[in-house]
């Protein structure tokens, strides 16, 4: 038996529900394709889990800062360049896109502890320039990148 066919041990549990809170989460499950009520209710318990996890600071996520910027602010594009050179434990790559109206839209991949991730994020949005952003944090950590570098040699110790 391979590993994607071994089964994940479940507990089931039995919640109570009003009328209009049922009808609403069959809606959705619906309308978002969810194979049953389990797998919405799950997905929205990790969401659910994972912004506790951030809240608290201390736990190694992995999650991503989105900013849409204009790229006519003089110095931003090496601004925001810089700072993730400055956070380099913590950005892990990114990836722009030039938009119509002089926008440019940045997705910069990050892992850390939620806090400093938090801290890079917020340094990053408040920038003259950004238009918006956001942060969007997961419970996953990304191995090590390369045996060989000093942060997964750390890491292993």
């Amino acid at each position: 038996m391979n590993e994607k066919n071994k089964k994940t041990p479940v507990n089931r549990i039995s919640i109570s529900l009003p009328d209009e809170l049922h009808a609403e989460l069959d809606s959705m499950v619906i309308e978002r394709g969810f194979e049953s009520r389990s797998q919405a209710i799950n997905d929205m318990l990790r969401q659910h889990l994972a912004e506790h996890k951030r809240e608290k600071g201390n736990e190694v996520m992995v999650g991503t800062i989105t900013i849409l910027y204009n790229n006519g602010t003089r110095g931003l594009q090496k601004t925001i360049a810089d700072l993730q050179y400055q956070h380099l434990d913590e950005v892990i790559s990114s990836l722009h896109v030039h938009l119509a109206d002089n926008q440019t839209m940045e997705v910069i991949l990050v892992q850390g502890p939620a806090l400093t991730v938090q801290a890079v994020a917020n340094e990053i949005i408040a920038l003259r320039g950004v238009i918006t952003g956001k942060l969007q944090l997961m419970g996953a950590v990304i191995p090590p990148l390369h045996p060989m570098t000093p942060k997964a040699r750390r890491a292993g110790q």
